[in-house]
């Protein structure tokens, strides 16, 4: 493992901070907590799944919209930081709303949801804008999943105290959760997330950018289209886009629709909760072995390794519904375990990939093209299996849909070629 400076530290603890959202909200509690409110709104099983859904898709329609023109602007000396923290604030401050929803109330509970995650989305375009001024491109791969490593550990710390309230508040009773308890866990969850960024605000500066503009707007949307224009003639770049698209359209959807899948199929809250809390233990070496396998072998061949796995878990995932009682929980933890050997380890290496592709001096804007395509996968994945869910009441139907966008990564990234032809 590589010794990192203190800037590196800086920004990899920001993954340790913003991590406690990710699996409190994105992933485990609020996922649990909307399906119950939306029964106590009149929803079936199905709808919430499909409202959850589309809930996520919304967002990440409206965050790939802004991503690429923030990202233009951002690339001014001086801004990155700067758009960073608006985003930041609107995120923990969305997340602290979150404690004010009552039962019943799916539709506000959604919507406050929708701006915590746009704002946890935006502030991650210019966090991972920001490598390239923290780290060098021989680093980026080990810096990456170090960041996504560590984030596994750190978001394990306020889950594990919001499951200890939340199993000492139930009663014994764990079918219903404590809507007090859940409220405590969205604060914590705030309060970590805001706290632990403190370093990367002190301690990260923009290295690389342009010369502020008298006219930034104006002219951020003239080198957009400028750069959009062109971007064919970035052929490694462009390729590489259109795969990555389709497999963390995958990715995003599992990580997303995980836990509201579990709980469908009949997995009980406490295993849900418990699993989800291995699946962060188990990640954090995974993630590590990613990037010490990328220096060994390379980063392309990791990320193919990535989806390979992924496949096998839609299969198994799909496969679910079929199970009987016996066999239920222990392929659901099998397949939240091979999860774990690759969700971090895909997510980084894609950044630290993509980052080795890309003009220093470009970095806000084109990792606002690679968010632009990350959040657009991130409308169709949870879209196509609400949709797919909603019209045929299958949830196996539903998963198994995703297959098809790992295969069709998996054949643009054959194309792409390697970092360094």
């Amino acid at each position: 493992m590589i010794k990192l400076t203190k800037t590196e530290r800086s920004w990899v603890l920001y993954d340790w901070a913003n991590s406690a959202y990710s699996i409190t909200i994105t992933t485990a509690i609020f996922p649990l907590f909307f399906g119950q409110i939306a029964r106590e709104g009149g929803l079936s099983d199905t709808a919430s799944t499909a409202a959850l859904g589309f809930g996520n898709s919304l967002f990440a329609l409206f965050i790939a919209v802004l991503a690429p023109i923030l990202g233009t602007m951002a690339d001014y000396r001086g801004r990155k930081i700067r758009y960073f923290r608006a985003f930041l604030f609107l995120g923990t401050l969305a997340t602290i709303l979150l404690v004010s929803i009552r039962p019943g109330a799916w539709l506000p509970a959604i919507i406050i949801y929708m701006l915590s995650a746009v704002g946890f989305a935006g502030a991650n375009i210019f966090y991972d804008a920001s490598m390239i001024d923290v780290t060098t491109v021989d680093r980026m791969d080990e810096v990456s999943t170090l960041g996504f490593g560590w984030g596994y550990i750190g978001s394990t710390i306020p889950f594990v105290i919001s499951l200890v309230i939340i199993f000492l508040m139930a009663a014994g009773d764990l079918s219903v959760l404590n809507l007090s308890a859940v409220r405590i866990a969205f604060l914590i969850t705030a309060i970590w997330w805001l706290a632990f960024s403190i370093p990367f605000l002190k301690n990260v500066r923009q290295k690389y950018g342009i010369e502020p503009s008298p006219r930034p707007i104006r002219d951020a949307f003239g080198r957009l289209y400028e750069t959009f224009r062109h971007i064919r003639s970035y052929k490694k770049i462009f390729l590489f886009l259109i795969a990555y698209f389709f497999y963390i359209d995958g990715v995003g959807t599992i990580i997303k629709m995980a836990t509201d899948y579990g709980s469908k199929m009949g997995i009980s809250f406490t295993v849900l909760l418990v699993d989800l809390l291995m699946l962060q233990i188990v990640a954090f070496p995974f993630a590590i072995l990613y990037g010490w396998l990328a220096k060994k072998t390379s980063t392309r061949f990791m990320l193919f390794t990535g989806i390979c796995i992924y496949t096998l878990i839609t299969v198994l995932a799909a496969l679910l519904p079929f199970m009987g009682p016996g066999a239920l929980v222990p392929m659901f933890i099998f397949v939240s375990f091979l999860v774990a050997t690759s969700q971090g380890g895909i997510q980084a290496l894609s950044r630290s990939y993509f980052g080795a592709l890309i003009p220093p001096d470009q970095a806000g804007e084109f990792f606002g093209f690679f968010d632009i395509f990350g959040k657009f996968a991130a409308i169709l994945g949870p879209l196509l299996m609400g949709m797919a869910t909603q019209l045929t009441g299958s949830y196996s139907i539903g998963i198994g849909c995703v297959i098809i966008l790992f295969a069709l990564g998996a054949f643009f990234l054959v194309r792409c070629g390697k970092v360094e032809d």
